[in-house]
C-alpha cells in the first residue's frame, strides 16, 4: 500500500532519526580498531564505558532530557550526535518530500547514499581517513542497486542517451554504474598522481579516489565528473576561509604575548596549516547535490554559459 505523502514524508523523517542514531554508532566506532558497528553488542558511554539502557538511545530527545551529559559520568555528550541524527532525518525527509511515496525504492536507494556520505563526512573530518566500509562498499552495492532500480540514472546524460523518452532501461543504468565507477575514480586517481609528481608529495588521498569511484557508481560518469567540479569549488571556499581563520588566530596570539611577529610570516603559517581539510566531505556535498539535482544543476550551467 502507498502511503499518503505527508505520512510518507513524516514516516520517512522518523526512520531518518533512528538510522542516524545507528550512524552514530558507525562514525565512532569504524575508525577504532577491535571495533565495528556490531562489537560490541550494546551502545556504551565512550568515556566510562556503561552501557546505555533504551531511556538513553532516543534519538535527540535523550541527547536533550540528558543535557548533553552521560548519566553515569557527566561526560560532555559531543553536539555531532543529536546533529547527525536531525540532519539524517531531514536529509530523508527530504528525499521522500521530493519524490513521494510512488518513487520510494528510488527514495530508499538514494536515502542509503546519503547515510554512506555522512559516515565518510564525519569520519573524515576527526581522522583525515575514509572508511572503506563507505567507499568499497559503495563501489560493491552501486552496480547493484542501479539494476534493481534503474530510475537513479534516468537523469543522467549517457543514461538518455541509452534510453528512449527520458527513461533508462536496466542495462542502461548498470553501464552507466560502470562506467561512472571508471570515470570517478580513475579521474581523480589521475588527479592525484599528477599533483604527487608536480608537487612531489601526495596530493590526493587514494580514500577520495575510493569515495568518487562508489558515488560515480549512482550518479554515472558526468555525474561524478560534475560531483568532482562542485566539490572542489566548495572545498576552494572552505580552504580559503581555514586559512583566514588561522591568519586571525595566528595574529591574536602574537597581540596576546605582545609579539610583533611580521604579517608576511603570520600569512605564511595560515598557509600552510590551512591546506590541510579533508576532501572527502565536501566530494560528498557533489555527490549529493548531482544524485538529486542534476537537471537544476545542468539547467543554471547552461544558463551561465549561454
Amino acid at each position: 500500500m502507498i502511503l499518503h505523502p505527508v505520512g510518507f514524508i513524516v514516516w520517512w523523517f522518523v526512520i531518518g532519526l533512528l538510522v542516524g542514531s545507528f550512524l552514530n554508532v558507525a562514525i565512532h566506532r569504524l575508525p577504532l580498531e577491535g571495533e565495528s558497528v556490531n562489537r560490541p553488542r550494546r551502545s556504551r558511554c565512550p568515556n566510562c564505558r556503561t552501557e546505555l539502557t533504551w531511556k538513553d538511545n532516543v534519538p535527540v530527545l535523550s541527547w536533550v532530557v540528558l543535557r548533553g551529559r552521560c548519566r553515569t559520568c557527566s561526560w560532555g555528550i559531543p553536539w555531532r550526535y543529536p546533529f547527525v541524527e536531525l540532519l539524517t532525518a531531514s536529509l530523508w525527509g527530504f528525499l521522500a518530500w521530493r519524490s513521494g511515496p510512488e518513487a520510494w525504492p528510488l527514495v530508499a536507494v538514494q536515502s542509503l547514499v546519503f547515510a554512506g556520505l555522512i559516515v565518510a563526512t564525519f569520519v573524515d573530518f576527526d581522522c583525515f581517513e575514509i572508511p572503506d566500509e563507505v567507499s568499497i562498499g559503495g563501489m560493491i552495492v552501486a552496480p547493484i542497486l542501479s539494476l534493481l532500480v534503474p530510475s537513479l540514472h534516468s537523469q543522467t546524460r549517457l543514461a538518455l542517451e541509452l534510453s528512449d523518452g527520458g527513461s533508462v532501461d536496466r542495462v542502461g543504468a548498470l553501464l552507466g554504474s560502470l562506467a561512472g565507477l571508471v570515470v570517478g575514480g580513475g579521474v581523480l586517481w589521475g588527479i592525484g598522481w599528477l599533483g604527487t609528481k608536480i608537487f612531489r608529495r601526495d596530493a590526493m588521498g587514494f580514500g577520495d579516489v575510493k569515495l568518487l569511484a562508489a558515488g560515480g557508481g549512482f550518479v554515472g560518469p558526468g555525474g561524478a565528473l560534475l560531483a568532482l567540479f562542485l566539490g572542489t569549488c566548495v572545498a576552494s571556499v572552505a580552504g580559503l576561509l581555514n586559512m583566514v581563520r588561522f591568519l586571525c588566530l595566528s595574529r591574536a596570539r602574537a597581540r596576546s604575548r605582545g609579539s610583533r611577529k611580521p604579517l608576511r610570516k603570520a600569512v605564511r603559517v595560515a598557509r600552510i596549516a590551512g591546506r590541510y581539510l579533508p576532501f572527502g566531505p565536501y566530494l560528498g556535498i557533489g555527490i549529493g547535490i548531482v544524485l538529486v539535482a542534476w537537471n537544476h544543476v545542468m539547467e543554471l550551467w547552461n544558463e551561465l554559459l549561454f
